[in-house]
C-alpha cells in the first residue's frame, strides 16, 4: 500500500479531484508546485568561477609552439550566465575575482551582457585566475591553469549575497568551487540557502582533472553533492570517469549509477551528435475515502505519491565546422536553463522537452564555430535561424 496522508474535507459536488505533478521533494517547493514559483521568477543564479582563457591563435600546436594567444573571458558558471542573457533570459553571476585589471574587465563584460553582477566579489590580495588552452587540430582542448591560489578559490561564506540566491528560480553550479576551502564551504552554504528558498538546483560537474589533487579526489568531490541536484548535465567522458570506466552509451549504467531518487532531469551531451535525456516525474494521486457512519457529508482525502511518468531519448545535433569546443557545454546548459526557467512544464511534456533540447543543441553547436567561450556564445536570433537544421 502506498504511503500518504489523510485529512478531512467537506463534500461539495463541484469539487474536482485531479492528479497533480510532484516534481520535487518537500525541500524544493518550487518543483513541488510544478516547478513554478508564485512570482513566476525566471532568474538563474550561476555560482562559481570566472577567469581569463588564453586561446592559441593557431590550432594543433602546443602552448610552447603557439605563435600567440587570444584573450577571452571564461569560467563555466559565468559562461552559462552570459549564455542565458544572450538568449534573452534573466541571469546573475556569483563568484570572486581579483581586484586587478582582469577582474574589473570580467565584471564589465558581465554588465555589457546584461548579467547581474551584484553577487561578484573582488579580492585585493589574490589574482584573477588564468587558463591557457591548447587547441588540437579537431578543436578539442587541453588546459594549463594559473590559480595558486586565485581569487575564485577564496570566496567565503560571509561574502555570499543571500538575498540574490533567494530570488533565483534556478541555482546553477559546477564542481571546481568544491576543490579548496574556503570556497567549498561557501558553495555548500549557497546550495543550502537555495534549497530552503525552493530553487531548482542545476549541476554541471565540468570535470577539470588538473585542478584536483588526484583523480580519486575529483570523483569523490563531484559525487559528494550529486544527490542534491534536480538537474544534472554531464558528458560521455564524465560518465566513464564517474562510473569507473563503464560504457557511457549504456542506458542501464546511467540509470543505475547516476540517476538518483531526487533527480528530475539528467542530460548527457554527445558532442556533434546532440544529447541524451533521462527524466522522471512523480504524481500525487487523490483517493476519496467515505464512511457510512459519517452523517455530516464529510470524508477523508487520502494523498498518495505512487504514480511515476518517466521518459528517455536522444535529440540530434547540428553539424558545423568546429573551431574551438570551449564553452559548448556551457552554451548547451544556458539554452536548456533558459527554456526551463520560462516554462517549467518542460519536465512533464516530452515533446516540449525535445524542442527545448534542440534549441540547447543549436546553442552548443554555434559556440564551437568561434574561438573562446563567452565571445562565441550565440544570441537567440542566431539560434532560431539555424534551429530548423537541427536533427530530430
Amino acid at each position: 500500500m502506498s504511503k500518504g496522508c489523510c485529512f478531512p474535507v467537506n463534500l461539495n459536488r463541484s469539487f474536482k479531484f485531479s492528479r497533480v505533478p510532484s516534481l520535487g521533494s518537500p525541500r524544493s517547493p518550487s518543483l513541488a508546485n510544478g516547478g513554478e514559483k508564485k512570482n513566476k521568477n525566471t532568474l538563474v543564479v550561476c555560482f562559481g568561477e570566472m577567469l581569463i582563457d588564453f586561446v592559441p591563435t593557431a590550432s594543433g600546436v602546443s602552448l610552447a609552439e603557439a605563435p600567440g594567444f587570444k584573450k577571452a573571458p571564461g569560467g563555466a558558471p559565468a559562461n552559462v550566465a552570459v549564455g542565458i542573457a544572450r538568449l534573452g533570459g534573466s541571469a546573475a553571476f556569483m563568484g570572486k575575482v581579483g581586484a586587478d585589471e582582469f577582474g574589473y574587465m570580467l565584471a564589465d563584460i558581465l554588465k555589457q551582457n546584461k548579467v547581474d553582477s551584484s553577487g561578484m566579489r573582488f579580492d585585493p590580495n589574490a589574482r584573477t585566475a588564468l587558463a591557457f588552452v591548447t587547441l588540437r587540430a579537431d578543436g578539442e582542448r587541453e588546459f594549463m591553469f594559473f590559480r595558486n591560489p586565485s581569487a575564485d578559490m577564496l570566496l567565503c561564506d560571509s561574502e555570499l549575497d543571500r538575498d540574490l540566491i533567494k530570488k533565483a528560480h534556478i541555482f546553477h553550479y559546477g564542481s571546481i568551487s568544491l576543490i579548496e576551502e574556503p570556497c567549498r564551504s561557501a558553495h555548500l552554504a549557497a546550495m543550502e540557502i537555495a534549497k530552503k528558498a525552493g530553487c531548482i538546483l542545476s549541476y554541471d560537474p565540468n570535470l577539470r582533472l588538473p585542478l584536483w589533487p588526484s583523480a580519486e579526489a575529483a570523483q569523490k568531490g563531484i559525487m559528494s553533492i550529486w544527490d542534491q541536484a534536480d538537474i544534472i548535465k554531464i558528458s560521455e567522458e564524465e560518465i566513464t570517469f564517474l562510473t569507473g570506466g563503464d560504457d557511457p552509451y549504456d542506458d542501464n549504467v546511467v540509470l543505475k549509477k547516476l540517476f538518483h531518487p531526487n533527480l528530475k532531469l539528467l542530460l548527457v551531451t554527445v558532442g556533434p551528435d546532440g544529447c541524451r535525456y533521462y527524466t522522471k516525474v512523480s504524481y500525487l494521486d487523490f483517493v476519496l475515502l467515505t464512511s457510512t457512519t459519517v452523517m455530516d457529508s464529510s470524508c477523508c482525502l487520502w494523498l498518495t505519491e505512487n504514480s511515476v511518468q518517466e521518459f528517455k531519448g536522444k535529440v540530434g545535433g547540428l553539424k558545423v565546422d568546429c573551431v574551438d569546443t570551449t564553452g559548448a557545454g556551457d552554451a548547451f546548459v544556458g539554452g536548456i536553463l533558459t527554456k526551463l526557467a520560462s516554462d517549467p512544464n518542460l519536465l512533464k511534456d516530452e515533446k516540449q522537452l525535445r524542442e527545448a533540447l534542440k534549441f540547447a543543441n543549436a546553442c552548443g553547436a554555434l559556440t564551437v564555430t568561434e574561438k573562446g567561450a563567452i565571445p562565441a556564445l550565440p544570441t537567440k536570433e542566431a539560434v532560431l535561424k539555424v534551429l530548423p537544421k537541427v536533427a530530430a
